[in-house]
């Protein structure tokens, strides 16, 4: 077994002075890891190792998904992924709407750490031990909804694993819902929706109903969805951020006000797409995320996610951690209002995508 493996789920840090020194530390695992892969053969050998906190780091390539789909499978887990001293756990469809879908593998460490990332968004949007859980996420090859469902009861929340409405039929799942009495609905939002009309028609006002939060992810959730959710359900809806390159990133504590991301987990940068440098605060740039922890098979080195964002300092009382919104995306290929904030600052560089 890796001596690296946590026994516990990583606590949050206290200061953006802890999250900066847990980043440059775990920064240096970070390049040390990709070095270790056939892929990044020759592409690293000109980063000083002691300089990543300064000039060094952006002197890194940044890597899109089309260089990885540019290997054939047997390459890509040949050359990019690394053999864990534990083994693999699972594997993780990649996102996105275009090209063929990647699985990537997860070692036992990595969900360990991954876990983490999920169950933190449980405290982010108020969520509190002793709640009940109705997980509507498909319980497939993607790993949103198993690893939320997983997560809620490391935090004390009981759930039922109902899955999407080709596992349980959306009538028994509002039946469900009803006898159950769940306090938190779980569900891509397009399918909150289905559920709230299909309610209506059968006479089941869901806004009378136990649920009081509504957590989404996976696709775009637009204002107009997000009052429309809340208003039929009676709840406050939350959305989460999270890629399966690197994991559950981040969750909105306040509807609508930007995700609140891991920087302690995730180094993220945001640049303009034109010149590769760092946006300022407020600007729109390109999101490239590093995974600080869930990186032991799969060494995603600045990874170019797609999505176009601003960024913003968090205020002092969440300076645990940092939030972003997008405001458009090229995995979704749709716009959508959004603002990249951030609690600790932003590590620089990277470059447009054009996939996710």
């Amino acid at each position: 077994m890796s001596g690296s493996e946590p026994d516990t789920m990583l606590a949050l840090p206290t200061s953006r002075a802890e999250i900066g020194a847990i980043q440059s530390k775990r920064k240096r695992h970070a390049v040390a890891q990709a070095k270790r892969a056939p892929f990044y053969a020759g592409k690293l050998d000109h980063i000083d190792p002691d300089r990543l906190d300064d000039d060094a780091w952006r002197q890194i390539p940044i890597l899109d998904k089309d260089m990885l789909r540019g290997l054939s499978d047997n390459a890509f887990y040949q050359t990019f992924c690394l053999r864990p001293d534990d083994g693999i756990a699972e594997f993780w469809r990649s996102g996105g709407g275009t090209g063929a879908p990647l699985f990537y593998p997860r070692s036992f460490t990595d969900i360990r750490y991954a876990m983490t990332g999920f169950a933190r968004i449980y405290q982010c949007a108020g969520c509190t031990p002793g709640g009940r859980a109705h997980v509507s996420f498909p319980l497939g090859i993607h790993p949103v909804g198993q690893m939320l469902a997983r997560c809620a009861t490391e935090v004390g929340i009981a759930v039922n694993w109902a899955g999407s409405g080709t596992t349980t039929p959306s009538v028994m799942q509002i039946e469900l819902i009803d006898r159950l009495k769940p306090t938190i609905w779980m569900g891509m939002s397009s399918y909150g929706l289905h559920l709230a009309n299909l309610a209506e028609a059968r006479g089941l006002d869901l806004a009378a109903s136990s649920v009081k939060t509504i957590l989404c992810s996976a696709e775009p959730l637009s204002d107009a969805k997000r009052q429309k959710l809340s208003r039929q359900w009676g709840a406050q809806v939350r959305d989460t951020f999270g890629m399966t390159e690197a994991g559950m990133m981040g969750a909105e504590d306040s509807g609508g006000g930007g995700f609140r991301v891991w920087t302690d987990m995730f180094l993220i940068e945001v640049l303009d797409p034109d010149t590769n440098a760092p946006v300022g605060e407020g600007e729109m740039g390109c999101l490239v995320v590093t995974p600080l922890w869930t990186n032991n098979v799969t060494p995603f080195l600045r990874w170019s996610s797609g999505d176009l964002v601003t960024w913003r300092h968090g205020d002092g009382a969440v300076s645990r951690r940092t939030s972003i919104e997008r405001r458009s995306t090229s995995r979704s290929r749709a716009l959508i209002s959004s603002a990249l904030k951030s609690a600790t600052p932003p590590l620089r560089n990277m470059k447009s995508s054009s996939s996710a």
